[in-house]
């Protein structure tokens, strides 16, 4: 049996599924028909064909031969054209502003030469790319043409609800416009394509070609923007997923105005918080974001957030999980000084963060000098103490750990060194929790040095009776929380 795989719709595209409807209204029951509905948007989605030149430098060198000879020419056309050709692809777009403006997928126009928008009624024109967004596949083109172009408008996709009848139109397999329906099966997807990952599922038919083009309810408003299918082969299966019109509407504006996204940024790095992490921390429940690590000089740090704290709420809005906070930060304005609710110390308190610009800090990481080689630490007195409570081994840090485990230079800490199949420990590393190699920076809130104060703090905990103890590890350089439950 072939194994389901996660496909984009420019090649193997996502589906459409979503239907505007307010909150509590009277569902709606199928239509009698979409050809009303077919005829009137069909017009403003079009095909879009890119084509790339791709160099191809490893063919063997042209045979030589005397000069004036007749096949001289001859193989030199030959090896010119074999070195460079042509690839092209397909997938779909539509129109939202009669002057021009197109809104497709990325990855429907990445790396193109020559972008070509086909429209239904035959026109053919060369399009600009305005601007593109890699972190939610989203591009925007524009095509000049001497009259008005039939358009389309974003609806409410917050408003769309699961069982809602939602229709696609798209090109699927270069077919030209094909209009297919289903209804919403899900919402909030996160399929592991980007950080804002919050997609539409739907059952109706999408296929390759289908990339780009619009999901529409049926007051005919654009809700979503095909995108990704779940396909063992890439044939529609009934599982796709289309952009939600949210995330599109405020990203397409963004290009149209400055040509790049803008979205705010705090400087966090953020994990879930499971059930064992919500109990170590004093929360009721799995919720918020759980902060790991913060940026040095980042507007996060600068607000005093502080690794340990949970982001409850955001500029008012409830962060339900680690998946909501990107996405509530990204749409905040830049410069805003917002409240976060963050829960510290088993306490709920307000701090304001001023937003900085993702893209600014990310440009500065790309163009930062490579950082100084760091300073060779002083070798570190090996010795490892056996943590019965937890089922694991720790010691010191040393230079044979470091060979051992690949730990970098600039790694402090305590490693654990040997992790007991059957113990508390050994039921985290089951779950990729914790593992040999990682080295222990805090536990129970507290820094840790030495083998034996990671010991101590432990037997604290089991002293007090505590049912879960946190640590704070470091992986390659990234910092993470892992909860214990003592006595597993």
């Amino acid at each position: 049996m072939a194994s389901l795989r996660i496909l984009s719709t420019a090649c193997f595209m996502a589906a459409a599924s979503l239907a505007a409807q307010p909150s509590g209204a009277l569902a709606r029951s199928a239509p009698d028909s979409f050809a009303d509905l077919a005829a009137r948007l069909s017009p403003a989605v079009v095909n879009i064909s890119t084509s790339q030149k791709v160099d191809r430098p490893n063919l063997d060198e042209m045979p030589q031969f005397p000069p004036g000879s007749p096949y001289e020419e001859m193989f030199k056309d030959y090896y010119e054209q074999q070195q460079s050709s042509q690839v092209t692809s397909l997938g779909s777009g539509f129109v939202i502003d009669a002057g021009g403006v197109i809104v497709t997928n990325n990855h429907v126009i990445e790396g193109a030469d020559e972008i070509t928008v086909n429209f239904p009624d035959g026109r053919s024109f060369t399009a600009e790319l305005v601007g593109k967004d890699e972190k939610t596949d989203l591009a925007v083109l524009r095509v000049k043409a001497e009259e008005p172009l039939p358009a389309v408008v974003f609806g409410d996709s917050d408003g769309v609800r699961v069982g809602d009848w939602v229709m696609a139109i798209g090109n699927p397999f270069g077919l030209g416009g094909t209009v297919t329906a289903g209804i919403v099966s899900a919402r909030n997807r996160d399929i592991a394509s980007g950080p804002y990952d919050d997609f539409i599922q739907t059952d109706a038919a999408i296929n390759r070609g289908n990339s780009g083009g619009p999901l529409f309810d049926m007051d005919g408003n654009v809700v979503g923007v095909n995108s990704a299918i779940i396909s063992p082969s890439g044939g529609s299966i009934g599982i796709g997923f289309a952009i939600p019109a949210s995330i599109v509407k405020r990203t397409v504006d963004q290009l149209i105005q400055f040509g790049e996204t803008q979205r705010g940024w705090i400087g966090v790095r953020i994990q879930s918080v499971t059930a064992e992490l919500a109990e170590g921390l004093g929360l009721d429940k799995p919720r918020g974001a759980l902060v790991a690590e913060t940026t040095p000089g980042g507007p996060a740090e600068a607000g005093g957030i502080k690794p340990q704290d949970v982001i409850l709420t955001f500029n008012g809005q409830e962060v339900r999980d680690s998946r909501a906070l990107p996405r509530v930060v990204a749409e905040t304005e830049i410069g805003k000084a917002v409240p976060v609710e963050v829960w510290r110390d088993r306490q709920a308190t307000t701090l304001t963060v001023t937003l900085g610009r993702l893209e600014d800090f990310e440009k500065s990481e790309t163009a930062a000098a490579t950082p100084p080689e760091p300073e060779a630490l002083p070798p570190a007195e090996e010795g490892a103490v056996r943590i019965d409570a937890l089922g694991m081994t720790v010691a010191e840090m040393s230079d044979a750990l470091r060979e051992r485990f690949k730990i970098g230079p600039d790694i402090t800490g305590v490693v654990i060194t040997e992790i007991a199949p059957d113990s508390p420990a050994g039921a985290a590393a089951a779950e990729n929790r914790i593992r040999t190699g990682d080295v222990i920076v805090e536990v129970a809130q507290a820094e840790v040095a030495t083998a034996q104060a990671v010991a101590d703090k432990v037997n604290e905990a089991v002293a007090a009776q505590t049912r879960v103890i946190l640590l704070l590890l470091n992986r390659g350089g990234d910092l993470s929380f892992a909860a214990i439950r003592l006595g597993e």
